[in-house]
């Protein structure tokens, strides 16, 4: 059984979008005989790579599953932050030889693109349960 982090990060403008990709990984999880055996909550996304840092250091923690979701701003924030976070999981990834998934979703994405993207919980989920299961 795949033991699993889940990182969640809480910013996004529309507060059920973070609530249906949990809630998607959860069932992801379920589905698949995982475990989640800790969720950090962080405030961003650009938060994540530190929080799935601490989790791929603990021993009962087979891989990181990582949510957030980035939603088009007036500016370019979006995609600095969106480029950050993942080289910072990749980063973390690499390091700790730890699978990481990246399941966060955007940049440039409008609220209504996110709302519709909410089953990528369940992607970066399956994912990190398909290293786990491939990776000696």
């Amino acid at each position: 059984m795949a033991q699993l982090g889940l990182v969640v990060a809480q910013f996004d403008k529309e507060g059920s979008v973070i609530d249906g990709m949990e809630a998607a990984a959860r069932e992801a999880v379920r589905e698949r005989d995982a475990e989640i055996v800790a969720t950090v909550e962080v405030p961003g996304s650009y938060d994540t790579p530190l929080a799935a840092d601490r989790l791929a250091r603990r021993e009962d923690v087979d891989a990181v599953a990582v949510l957030g979701a980035i939603v088009e701003g007036d500016t370019d924030h979006d995609e600095v932050i969106a480029d950050a976070a993942a080289q910072g999981l990749t980063d973390v990834s690499l390091d700790r030889d730890t699978p990481v998934t990246f399941g966060v979703i955007g940049p440039g994405m409008s609220a209504a693109e996110a709302k519709a993207r909410t089953d990528y919980g369940a992607t970066a989920v399956e994912s990190a349960v398909d290293l786990v299961e491939e990776l000696p």
